[in-house]
C-alpha cells in the first residue's frame, strides 16, 4: 500500500462518498513510490467540486512559489463558516520546488469543505534541497496569517480555522504550533489535525529529510516538533492509517503518548482503516474509521473553548 493510498485514505475520511450531513452544521520517505490515480476515482473527485468556486493560485508570501487555492460553496448563507485549512506533501523534498498544487486528492478535500458548509484553503509551501529548514513551516505560518487577514472576503469565521496536515505536511503544521519563533503574531489556528507525519527526526533520517533539516544529526532535536508541541493548548486530532509503514504508527503513538503525559491534552485520535482497493478507499464513511465525525467533536471543542 502506497503513501498515495493513505493521502486517499486521509481524503476519503473526511469526505466520505458524499456530502456528509454530520459537518453540515453552523460550525464547523517510509513509504513505496505512489502509483497514478484510476481515471473513474479522478472524476469522482472532480465532480466533488461541482457547484464549487475556487479562487486559485492566490499569493501569500513573497516567493511566486507562496500560492493557495480557496474553495466556497453557496454565498448566500449570511453566517461565517469553518475553515479547513489542508497541507499535504509526500515528502520534505522533492524535483520540483512546490508540492502539486493541481494534485486531485487535495482538490477532493477543499471542494468537500466547501460543499459542507466550510471555506477549503491548500496550501502550496516550498520544498528541500532549493529550501532547507524552517522554509516549509514559515510558509505553512504565512499562509496561516494571509488566511487569518483575508478569510472574511470568502465567508470564512477567522476563529474556527483548523489546520489539516498530512505526511510531511502533518510535520509543518506541528512546527506551526511547536516554533513561535517561527510565526507572525497573526498566524494562530484554532485546531489542527495530523495525520500519518513524522513530529522528531533522528539519526536514521532519510535522504529526503536530510536534505530539509540538513546532515547535522545535533540539531535535529532543536528542528522537531518536540518539546515545543508538548507545551500547546491547540486542540488536536492525531490519526494515522493502520496500512502506514511502521515508522509512521510509531511516531503517531509516540506522540499521543507523550501529549497525554505533558501538560496539554491528550489529543482526540483516530485510527483509519484500510481497503483491497483505492476506489473502496475513497468510499470509506466515518462508520468505517473515518475523520468526519472526529472533525465534529474537535470543531465542538473549539466553540466550547472560544478560541483562539
Amino acid at each position: 500500500m502506497t503513501r498515495y493510498f493513505a493521502l486517499c485514505l486521509l481524503v476519503a475520511a473526511i469526505t466520505g462518498s458524499g456530502p456528509n450531513p454530520v459537518l453540515a452544521g453552523p460550525a464547523l520517505e517510509a513509504a513505496d513510490n505512489a502509483s497514478p490515480a484510476p481515471a473513474d476515482a479522478t472524476t469522482d473527485q472532480t465532480k466533488s467540486c461541482d457547484g464549487v468556486l475556487i479562487s486559485r493560485r492566490l499569493r501569500y508570501g513573497e516567493s511566486d512559489l507562496n500560492v493557495l487555492d480557496v474553495a466556497t460553496g453557496d454565498s448566500r448563507e449570511g453566517s461565517t463558516r469553518p475553515v479547513l485549512l489542508f497541507v499535504a506533501g509526500e515528502s520534505f523534498a522533492g524535483e520540483n520546488p512546490t508540492p502539486d498544487a493541481s494534485d486531485p486528492m487535495q482538490a477532493a478535500a477543499i471542494c468537500f469543505a466547501a460543499r459542507n458548509r466550510m471555506v477549503g484553503v491548500k496550501v502550496a509551501y516550498r520544498l528541500a534541497p532549493a529550501n532547507p529548514w524552517p522554509a516549509a513551516a514559515r510558509d505553512v505560518a504565512a499562509a496561516a496569517s494571509w488566511v487569518r487577514q483575508n478569510i472574511d472576503l470568502y465567508g470564512g469565521n477567522v476563529g474556527a480555522i483548523v489546520a489539516v496536515g498530512y505526511s510531511a505536511g502533518a510535520f509543518h503544521v506541528a512546527s506551526l504550533l511547536a516554533h513561535p519563533e517561527l510565526r507572525t503574531s497573526d498566524a494562530d489556528i484554532a485546531g489542527a489535525v495530523l495525520v500519518s507525519g513524522i513530529y522528531r527526526i533522528g539519526a536514521d533520517a532519510g535522504a529526503a529529510e536530510k536534505s530539509y533539516f540538513g546532515d547535522d544529526a545535533s540539531k535535529y532535536d532543536e528542528r522537531s516538533a518536540f518539546p515545543g508541541i508538548l507545551r500547546i493548548e491547540t486542540p488536536l486530532l492525531l490519526a494515522w492509517s493502520a496500512l502506514d509503514p511502521p515508522r509512521l504508527i510509531a511516531e503517531g503513538e509516540r506522540l499521543k503518548e507523550q501529549l497525554c503525559n505533558s501538560i496539554a491534552h491528550c489529543p482526540q485520535t483516530r485510527v483509519l482503516t484500510g481497503r483491497d482497493s483505492r476506489a473502496a478507499v475513497l468510499a470509506l464513511a466515518d462508520s468505517d474509521g473515518g475523520l468526519a465525525q472526529a472533525i465534529m467533536e474537535l470543531m465542538r471543542e473549539i466553540e466550547a473553548r472560544g478560541l483562539p
